[in-house]
């Protein structure tokens, strides 16, 4: 793959996470993401899910039941925020090994879980749309197009996963987010909600430091 090819990719992923016209229509593949990981891992660490529903405004939410306190809560509550960048570090693994066609189609596996367990229309449709587009790459896409788009998706996840940690401590200190995953954080752990903000911060960047590092042309 020329140079050329390699940076394409982080370009428009740059400009669609950059952009706010762009951003407030692309953010949704990000929430997509963050859900996910609440739901992952409530299912994971034994909560009973009830589903999980993604709104317009690029918001969602993740319901589940099970104790209000714990080490099961507050893993639940982690991920949301660092799913994305996480998701974004293994897609560069995959990428950087040769390993596009199973990224693609794990994408398109993990898409369809989620799906199963959403709780309205626009959430359907949305998971329905982001994973039509995957498979008709990975089903119809040569391979040097798959490649390419191998690498937006690694790099729009670390760039993506960056953005909302800003935007939730912007909501934060005017007050508009009280019951953020940070907030609800600091009731269950008694440890402040600025302190959350600072790891999913040290989290997603770690992240994309780690994830560029792999997919920057040598």
């Amino acid at each position: 793959m020329s140079t050329l090819a390699q940076w394409a990719p982080a370009v428009l992923a740059l400009v669609l996470v950059a952009s706010p016209g762009i951003w407030r229509y692309t953010r949704n593949t990000v929430t997509i993401a963050h859900e996910g990981g609440h739901a992952l891992v409530a299912l994971l660490t034994g909560r009973k899910l009830e589903g999980v529903k993604l709104n317009a405004d690029t918001s969602g939410v993740t319901v589940s039941r099970g104790k209000p306190t714990g080490i099961a809560v507050v893993l639940m509550y982690l991920a949301g925020y660092i799913t994305p960048s996480l998701l974004g570090l293994g897609a560069a693994a995959l990428v950087t090994a040769g390993h596009v066609r199973p990224l693609l189609w794990a994408t398109v596996g993990l898409l369809a879980l989620l799906l199963l367990m959403i709780r309205n229309l626009f959430g359907v449709l949305s998971v329905l749309v982001t994973g039509g587009i995957v498979f008709a790459v990975s089903w119809y896409a040569t391979a040097e197009w798959q490649s390419a788009f191998a690498l937006f998706v690694a790099w729009f996840l670390l760039l993506g996963g960056v953005r909302p940690v800003g935007e939730l401590q912007s909501r934060r200190v005017r007050g508009r987010a009280p019951n953020s995953d940070a907030d609800q954080l600091a009731r269950i752990t008694h440890v402040p909600g600025f302190a959350w903000v600072l790891v999913f911060a040290a989290v997603t960047i770690g992240a994309l430091l780690l994830g560029g590092g792999l997919l920057l042309p040598r």
